[in-house]
């Protein structure tokens, strides 16, 4: 499975050149209210194209990337004559792109799709590598393909639409690059700016290609990029069920956090790497200690995790900051341990 192209600048020219080459019955454009609103003009604006064009629009929010919604839109695209010669464009976040690379990579055994991320999250993380997913269960991307896009295009000025707390939550992805691959990264990141950003999103997606060009199934290189994830989904997953979800970003900056804890506790970092490392991600999320009462359930959640062997919980944890390792396998009382010290650990930055 190759890595699709990749653009930044220009994408409106690579776009219509990409569908002037191409002729599809009809382009469907899958969005959520917000996209619909802030980023569907613009991009109707800019295409050019003798295609049919249809809108497919869902409410924000992960609580609506199931299989119920996805089995709606599959009747629809029935209903309204897609075929195999049809294209899907994912414009939107990361619900939007995971959950339209899955419906595109199904529907009719796969028909084309394009990945338009307009987060920031979604621009770094979402949109590339092939991953396409829906929740399932209670779980994060529990059905899922690998799949890639005819090509993602990434447009810096959606980024523009993003509340604060939205743009925040795509910097812990950008943060997880440099840990796990690229100390540069991670030190550039330290001093993010509107004049940067641009940059360091470019390098953020060149370090996760890189990672995917050599794994693309995840057999074994790419399991690096689940550093924080382990914990963080299950975070995540917790709260969804709540009045109180977390965004993504917001989950995997706790998972890091705790993740780190755990790669300290078993001698892969020092006390000065391990400080760094809260300090960085502190100065740009808030601090959040996890609720005793909850480890029990998280670590079940946990449990579900596709990587996990022989019974114990599978991580990928870091080598030092740059370098990680994954299949790293723990038991409950090791995490529960971790998430303990981690709470005793944020009382120190109060």
């Amino acid at each position: 499975m190759k890595q699709s192209p990749i653009i930044f600048g220009n994408i409106y020219e690579e776009l219509n050149k990409f569908l002037s080459e191409k002729s599809y019955d009809i382009i469907f454009l899958f969005v959520d209210s917000n996209t619909h609103e802030h980023c569907l003009p613009t991009l109707l604006g800019e295409m050019e194209t003798q295609s049919a064009m249809e809108i497919i629009e869902i409410p924000p929010g992960e609580e609506n990337k199931d299989l119920e919604i996805v089995a709606q839109i599959w009747q629809s695209l029935a209903e309204l004559g897609a075929s195999r010669k049809s294209l899907f464009i994912n414009l939107g976040g990361g619900v939007i792109t995971d959950m339209g690379g899955f419906i595109a990579s199904t529907f009719k055994r796969g028909i084309d799709f394009i990945n338009i991320p307009t987060t920031l999250l979604s621009m770094v993380d979402a949109s590339v590598g092939g991953k396409t997913g829906i929740d399932f269960g209670g779980l994060k991307n529990q059905i899922g393909t690998f799949s890639m896009p005819q090509m993602t295009l990434i447009e810096a000025t959606f980024l523009e639409t993003l509340e604060e707390r939205e743009f925040r939550s795509g910097i812990a992805e950008m943060l997880k690059h440099g840990l796990i691959y690229q100390p540069e990264h991670w030190n550039s990141l330290q001093n993010i700016t509107g004049e940067t950003i641009q940059n360091l999103i470019e390098d953020s997606v060149t370090i996760k290609s890189e990672i995917v060009a050599q794994d693309p199934k995840e057999s074994g290189l790419r399991k690096i990029l689940n550093f924080g994830h382990t914990i963080g989904h299950a975070f995540e997953s917790y709260y969804l069920q709540t009045d109180n979800s977390l965004l993504h970003g917001e989950a995997i900056a706790i998972g890091m956090l705790v993740e780190s804890i755990l790669t300290f506790e078993n001698e892969m970092i020092s006390q000065t790497e391990l400080d760094e490392i809260f300090e960085g991600i502190l100065k740009i999320f808030p601090s959040q200690p996890i609720d005793e009462n909850i480890i029990p359930s998280l670590v079940e959640l946990m449990k579900h995790d596709k990587k996990n062997q022989g019974g114990k919980i599978s991580f990928s944890l870091l080598n030092g900051i740059g370098s990680a390792k994954y299949d790293v396998l723990l038991n409950e009382n090791q995490i529960s341990e971790g998430i303990l010290i981690y709470n005793k650990k944020l009382n120190s930055y109060e």
